[in-house]
C-alpha cells in the first residue's frame, strides 16, 4: 500500500495544470537602444528597492515560493543532516595570529551558528573567550580582527545579518570592555591594522553606510584613526579627492597596510582587477599633514601582489608569463625590467599565491585542483619544496613580524579540514594540538570517487572537471547530479570540503564542478580567455562538462542540476538560455543575470575591469551577450528555476536576480516552477549556519523534487 501511495504522490506532481498562479508582476516596458540593439526592459520598476510597491513585490514572490516549498517533505531532514555532520566536523577554527605566547581566533562550536573571538595560552593550554558578537545584538558577526602587537587590545571588525556594510570595535582586553567609538563604515573584505605604537588603526572608509546608495562602493579614503578619539577627526591618507595626484578613479579602493618592519606604508588603488597602481610612503609620514606617496607599481606592470622585506621587493607577475613568475628588485632602486627572476614561470603549473613569515617566503604551484608547495629563504634566496601531508593547500603566517611559525590546512573534496603546524627551519608539519578538535565524520573515501579528468569544450580547449559519485552509482543515466561552476576574476574553485554538498551527495546525487575560463585554474590565460569578449567560454564550457555528465551515464538531462553563484550567474543564466533542454533544474544564487544593468548599481564601476562597460561599443557587444535576462524566449521549455537572493546584498543587488525571475515566469512554455527564493537574513553570504543550512535544505529539497527524487515529492498540489 505504501508503494501505491507513493506513486499516487508523484503522478500528482505531475499532471497538475501547466501553470503556477505566481504573484501579479506589472510590466512597465523600458526600450534602451544599445548602439543599435533595442533591448526592452518590462522590469525597470523593480530597481527602486526603497519602493513600497518593489518592497511587496519581493514580499510576495518570497511567500509564494515558501508556500510551495513548505510542501516539499524531508527538507527539516536536510537541515537536520547539515547540522549533525557539522557538529561531526567538530569545533572550526578561523582567522588564527599569534601574539607572543598567545594564539588569537574565531572558532565556531560543533553546536553553535556563528563564530566567538578566543585566546589560547600556549605555555598553559588555557583558553579563554574573549568576545561574544551576540552580546551586543542579534545576528551580529564578526567579520574579521586584528590584534596589536603586545596582545592587549583586538580591533573587530563587525556585520549584520549577512550585510557587507561592518564597522569597527575596539576591544581593550586590560579593562575587558569594548570601546564605544565605533569605526566606519568598512567594507566586509578591506583590511585594517595598528600603527607600531599601538595608538592607532588605518582603514578604508566607505563614503556612505547606505545600502542602497550608488555611492557605497565610490570614493572610498584611506584613514588613520587615533584609538580614544572622536572619528570625526581622523586623518585622510589617501582619497581621490584630497590626494588628486594619485589620479585614483571613483571606483577604485585605497587599501594601506605597513610593511613588516615598519619602515613603509604602502597604498593599493584596489578593484575587481588583481593588477592595481601600487604606492609606498615612509612610515614617518605618518605625522605629516599629508602623505607624499610615490608611485612603485602601474597596472601595465602585470603584478598582482607584491611584499617587501628591507630593501627587497618582491612581485607575483604574469608580465610575459601567463603561468606566473616571482621577481625581485631593490625597493629604494626598483628597476622592474631588469629585475631577478627568483622563481622561474612553470609551463605546466601556475603560481597560485605567495605568503611570508618573518624569514620566509612560501609560494603554490598547482593547476587549480591540486598543490605542491615550496619555500624560499628571503635572506639567500634558497627554495625548497616542501614536504607536506596530502591534500594540503593552504597555509598562512601567524606572525609574520614575529616568527617563521605557518600553520597550514589539509583541504579536499571528500575530507574536512584538518590543521597543521610547519616549521621551515626543519621542514616538518605535525597535526596542530590547539587548532583542531575531535572529530566523528564518516569516511567518505570509503563510499565515493573522486575523478579529474578533462573534458573537451566547444573550441577543442580541454577543461578540467572534478567528479564526485557513490562507488554504487549505475552508469545508466538513472542518478542525479549536481553541477556548479564560476569562472570569474582568475579565481580558481580549488578543493575543499562542503558540508552542505556532502549531506547532498548522500541523497545518491553526483557532484561536480566545472573548472571553466574566467576562472583562474591554468593561468592568466585561463583567466582572460573567460571575459569580455571570450566570456561566451565560460558557460560553454559548463555546458560541455555538462553534456560530458549525459553522454557518460553519469546521469541524464531530465537528473542534472546547475548552479551558478554571484559572477557565476552569468555562467548559469547563460546556460540555460543556450541549452535549456540539458538541464532539469537551474540554481541560480545571487548572480550577476542582468549584466546590460550591472553597471548602475554600486558595484556595476569596479566590475568594468573583468565584463566591461556600456560607455563602450565593443563592450556593449560583450555584455548582450553575458545579459541572461534579454536572452529569455517566450514559448521556450526551460527547467525548473530557483533563484536566491538576499535582501541585505550590496554586491548583486535583489532587484537583478528578481528581474530574472519575473521574466522566466513569464515567458516559460514547461509548466515548471520558476521560484524566488528571498532571505531577509542574508546578504552575499553570512557566516550564521542556521540561515545557510536552512537556504540550501530548502533549495535542495526543491531541486530534489524537480529530478524525480522519491523522498521529495509533495502529496499537496504545489500550485495553489
Amino acid at each position: 500500500m505504501k508503494n501505491i501511495f507513493l506513486v499516487a504522490g508523484l503522478f500528482l506532481s505531475q499532471i497538475i495544470s501547466a501553470q503556477y498562479n505566481y504573484p501579479v508582476t506589472p510590466e512597465k516596458a523600458v526600450v534602451d537602444d544599445y548602439f543599435g540593439t533595442k533591448i526592452t526592459d518590462n522590469y525597470r520598476w523593480m530597481e527602486d528597492l526603497k519602493s513600497t510597491k518593489v518592497q511587496s513585490w519581493f514580499k510576495a514572490q518570497s511567500d509564494y515560493s515558501h508556500n510551495i516549498i513548505n510542501k516539499i517533505p524531508h527538507r527539516e531532514d536536510l537541515f537536520n543532516r547539515m547540522k549533525e555532520v557539522q557538529k561531526m566536523n567538530g569545533d572550526s577554527f578561523e582567522a588564527i595570529q599569534q601574539r607572543q605566547n598567545t594564539y588569537f581566533y574565531t572558532k565556531t562550536k560543533k553546536e553553535e551558528n556563528l563564530s566567538k573571538l578566543y585566546s589560547r595560552d600556549l605555555s598553559t593550554g588555557k583558553e579563554t573567550l574573549l568576545f561574544d558578537p551576540e552580546t551586543i545584538g542579534e545576528n551580529t558577526q564578526i567579520t574579521n580582527f586584528t590584534v596589536d602587537s603586545k596582545g592587549k587590545k583586538i580591533a573587530i571588525l563587525l556585520s549584520k545579518s549577512g550585510g557587507e556594510i561592518c564597522n569597527l570595535r575596539i576591544l581593550d582586553l586590560t579593562e575587558k570592555t569594548l570601546m564605544k567609538n565605533e569605526i566606519g563604515p568598512i567594507w566586509s573584505e578591506f583590511g585594517f591594522e595598528f600603527t607600531q605604537d599601538d595608538k592607532g588603526i588605518i582603514y578604508t572608509k566607505m563614503s556612505t553606510a547606505d545600502p542602497d546608495s550608488n555611492m557605497l562602493l565610490k570614493d572610498m579614503k584611506a584613514m588613520l584613526h587615533v584609538i580614544g578619539t572622536d572619528t570625526k577627526t581622523d586623518k585622510i591618507l589617501a582619497s581621490r579627492e584630497e590626494y588628486t595626484e594619485l589620479n585614483a578613479l571613483t571606483e577604485q579602493f585605497p587599501m594601506i597596510y605597513f610593511t613588516d618592519d615598519y619602515k613603509y606604508i604602502v597604498l593599493r588603488l584596489g578593484s575587481v582587477k588583481s593588477e592595481n597602481p601600487i604606492f609606498i610612503a615612509p612610515y614617518s609620514e605618518l605625522k605629516n599633514k599629508k602623505i607624499n606617496w610615490k608611485q612603485i607599481i602601474k597596472p601595465s606592470d602585470d603584478i598582482t601582489d607584491l611584499f617587501i622585506s628591507g630593501d627587497k621587493l618582491f612581485f607575483l607577475t604574469h608580465k610575459d608569463a601567463p603561468n606566473y613568475k616571482i621577481t625581485l628588485t631593490s625597493l629604494s632602486k626598483p628597476d622592474l625590467n631588469n629585475a631577478k627572476v627568483v622563481v622561474p614561470e612553470s609551463k605546466d603549473a601556475v603560481i597560485i599565491s605567495i605568503h611570508t613569515s618573518k624569514n620566509y617566503m612560501y609560494y603554490s604551484l598547482g593547476n587549480g585542483i591540486t598543490r605542491d608547495k615550496y619555500q624560499v629563504n628571503l635572506n639567500n634566496l634558497a627554495t625548497k619544496k616542501i614536504d607536506l601531508p596530502t591534500g594540503v593547500n593552504t597555509s598562512m603566517p601567524l606572525n609574520s613580524r614575529e616568527n617563521d611559525n605557518i600553520y597550514c590546512n589539509n583541504v579536499n573534496w571528500l575530507t574536512p579540514l584538518t590543521t597543521y603546524d610547519y616549521n621551515p627551519e626543519k621542514g616538518t608539519a605535525i597535526k596542530s594540538k590547539y587548532l583542531n578538535s575531535e572529530t566523528t565524520f564518516p569516511d567518505y573515501n570509503k563510499l565515493y570517487t573522486v575523478k579529474e579528468i578533462e573534458v573537451k569544450s566547444h573550441d577543442g580547449v580541454m577543461v578540467p572537471l572534478s567528479i564526485m559519485y557513490p562507488k554504487s552509482i549505475k552508469m545508466d543515466g538513472s542518478t542525479p547530479a549536481y553541477i556548479t561552476g564560476y569562472g570569474g576574476y582568475g579565481i580558481s574553485y580549488e578543493p575543499r570540503f562542503s558540508t552542505r554538498l556532502s549531506v547532498l551527495m548522500e541523497q545518491g546525487v553526483v557532484i561536480a564542478v566545472a573548472h571553466v575560463r574566467g576562472g583562474g585554474e591554468k593561468g592568466e590565460g585561463w583567466h582572460k580567455a573567460g571575459m569580455k569578449a571570450t566570456k561566451p567560454n565560460t558557460w560553454k564550457d559548463f555546458i560541455a562538462c555538462s553534456e560530458y555528465l549525459v553522454n557518460q551515464k553519469y546521469t541524464s538531462s531530465s537528473k542534472l542540476i546547475g548552479n551558478g553563484v554571484s559572477m557565476g550567474g552569468v555562467l548559469i543564466g547563460r546556460a540555460i538560455t543556450e541549452r535549456p533542454d540539458l538541464f532539469a533544474v537551474a540554481i541560480a544564487e545571487v548572480g550577476m543575470t542582468n549584466a546590460l544593468r550591472s553597471e548602475t548599481t554600486a558595484n556595476g564601476p569596479n566590475q568594468i575591469p573583468e565584463v566591461g562597460t556600456l560607455q563602450n561599443e565593443e563592450d556593449t557587444k560583450h555584455l548582450l551577450e553575458m545579459d541572461a535576462q534579454s536572452k529569455v524566449s517566450k514559448g521556450v521549455k526551460y527547467p525548473a528555476v530557483i533563484i536566491r537572493t538576499g535582501m541585505n546584498d550590496s554586491r548583486v543587488v535583489p532587484w537583478e536576480p528578481g528581474k530574472f525571475a519575473a521574466t522566466l515566469q513569464k515567458n516559460s512554455a514547461s509548466g515548471k516552477p520558476v521560484l524566488l527564493y528571498v532571505n531577509y537574513e542574508n546578504g552575499h553570504f553570512t557566516s550564521d549556519k542556521d540561515v545557510v543550512f536552512k537556504e540550501y535544505a530548502d533549495i535542495y529539497a526543491f531541486a530534489l523534487w524537480q529530478v524525480g527524487h522519491p523522498d521529495y515529492q509533495p502529496i499537496e498540489n504545489t500550485k495553489k
